[in-house]
């Protein structure tokens, strides 16, 4: 086998910065358009084909399927490494993990999810010919990247900066995802890569032109940034209250008395100075121990949602089994409760999918290593519905923290009847990185996708109103105990990507199986010519 050439390693390496530098912080989106192009290249002109070109310079061929894993996968560990950097401080700083096992954590990490660039390389030079005719892998690039990003969302579980969430602010461009959810933009996004990538591979006569058609196209779909939707009509005022409770506190009893009374002060002060009718109360997911089965919490939220005259959503504890269980067993789940304005708690919402080594330890044996972090918050029970919470004329779709990464569970709210969106969360966790930046867009691409108003309170910000173009219509700064009154409307209206889920990500997958088994037979041909 001959060696990787050192010019695919550059590529690499530079496709992996260009990837990472696209997503919050630093957030350079434009570089989206040509951050995946140097891998490409990368794999197809990757070693010595043997015979040499003018001017001395060696001919270059596709790497093999091994050497394109290898490829690709040192590109995922770089890419992680670099947008994931926070694990390393949460695991530190939270998980009680000393700094050499909160790096290992992250390094194992990088390893697991970088499997799938090093798959997205494998299978690219799989379909590459040895002839360097590099047709058919540019051809199946943007549907096996699309089918990647699906495994990783259905298989890992961790679909964290899905290409697409880069153009979040590209208002024109990410109106597709009411279509095709967010993989219709990772889509276009290497649609516009392979054409670049192709400029390279090319005769150098032609290079310039498809650089030119290339780049333009890019420019085109980017101007989409500057052209703005029209403004969304609001008629209904949320109240989010952003608590800026730490993370890691010492709860005492008269700790917890103190700071629900500060929360009740602020929200009916909050409310009395906005002039605003409120229609909901958003208390956030919460590091505090607010629990269900807590009479004084119970009390103090009742009161709230009176004198309010408001339904009212917070983050708990909740201790019992979930409504409409039918007698199971009693477990402890990450909660979202819903108290009506006479003060009656009426409804539960529970996460569904939780946060492996911070909300349940999976495989407790072999990471018994990483169970500090889920010491600090709990072993939670899975929740098993999402379905939406019944608040007078409003359904309120719910979901908890990271579960707003997930496409398609919360589009199950919204198929179900959801008519606003409500995302709680906590993102202390990440402390002053990018993630909360970067969750922050994950969570505006879901209200594009299902064309809903979105009320996204979190404890230490960023809590804001987001309006169903994506677009961020009113936010409070992090860091401060304070409320924001958010403009939102409910919307009836069932969008294709509501209805049909990830078909997109789906018909790519099956595109790419066919180019694979397309690609097995033309290379058995020719064995089975040659014996005949």
């Amino acid at each position: 086998m001959r060696r990787i050439h050192p010019t695919a390693w550059l590529l690499v390496l530079l496709s992996a910065i260009l990837q990472a530098i696209i997503f919050p912080l630093p957030g350079v989106y434009v570089f989206s358009w040509f951050a995946v192009a140097p891998l490409i290249v990368g794999l197809l002109r990757a070693r010595p084909a043997g015979e040499l070109e003018i001017a001395g310079s060696v001919r270059l061929a596709p790497a093999s399927p091994a050497q394109g894993f290898l490829l690709g996968y040192v590109c995922g560990i770089l890419w992680y490494a670099a947008t994931c950097y926070w694990i390393y401080d949460t695991m530190r700083q939270y998980g009680g993990l000393s700094a050499p096992q909160a790096l290992l954590a992250l390094f194992l990490f990088c390893c697991y999810l970088g499997l799938y660039h090093g798959f997205f390389g494998s299978l690219i030079c799989l379909v590459a010919s040895p002839s360097r005719d590099f047709r058919r892998p540019l051809v199946i690039a943007p549907f096996l990247w699309v089918a990647i990003e699906l495994a990783r969302t259905r298989i890992t579980g961790f679909p964290w900066n899905l290409l697409g969430i880069a153009q979040i602010d590209n208002v024109s461009l990410c109106h597709i995802a009411s279509w095709t959810g967010v993989y219709g933009i990772s889509f276009e996004i290497l649609l516009v890569n392979v054409a670049i990538a192709a400029a390279f591979l090319v005769p150098r006569q032609k290079r310039f032109a498809l650089l030119a058609a290339a780049l333009a196209a890019s420019a085109v779909l980017q101007a989409g940034r500057i052209i703005d939707a029209p403004p969304a009509n609001a008629d209904h005022a949320a109240l989010l209250v952003q608590q800026n409770i730490p993370v890691s506190v010492e709860w005492t009893p008269p700790l917890l008395d103190q700071t629900l009374k500060d929360l009740t002060d602020l929200t009916a002060k909050s409310q009395a100075t906005s002039g605003a009718k409120i229609d909901l109360i958003v208390w956030p997911e919460s590091p505090a121990p607010f629990f269900t089965n807590d009479a004084r919490f119970r009390s103090v939220l009742s009161t709230v949602a009176r004198d309010a005259k408001s339904w009212t959503v917070a983050g708990t504890i909740g201790t019992e089994s979930p409504k409409g269980a039918g007698g199971g067993p009693a477990g402890v789940f990450n909660s979202a409760v819903l108290v009506s304005p006479s003060g009656d708690w009426t409804d539960r919402y529970d996460k569904v999918h939780l946060v492996p080594f911070g909300e349940y330890l999976p495989f407790p044996t072999l990471f018994s290593f990483a169970g500090g972090l889920t010491r600090e918050v709990g072993e939670f029970h899975h929740g098993t519905s999402h379905r939406p919470l019944d608040a007078g004329d409003q359904r309120l779709g719910i979901f908890i923290c990271y579960e707003s990464i997930f496409p398609d569970e919360v589009r199950q709210s919204a198929d179900q009847g959801a008519r606003v969106f409500v995302n709680i969360s906590n993102d202390g966790w990440y402390g002053d990185s990018g993630a909360y930046a970067q969750h922050l867009n994950q969570t505006r691409m879901r209200a594009i996708e299902n064309n809903r108003w979105l009320l996204s309170a979190t404890d230490t910000g960023v809590t804001a109103a987001i309006d169903p173009w994506g677009r961020v219509v009113a936010r409070i700064p992090r860091k401060e105990r304070t409320a924001l009154v958010a403009p939102y409307a409910l919307i009836p209206v069932t969008t294709f990507y509501t209805r049909h889920s990830d078909w997109f990500a789906y018909a790519c997958a099956i595109i790419s199986l066919g180019a694979l088994l397309a690609s097995f037979l033309f290379r058995a041909k020719p064995k089975a010519d040659s014996s005949s």
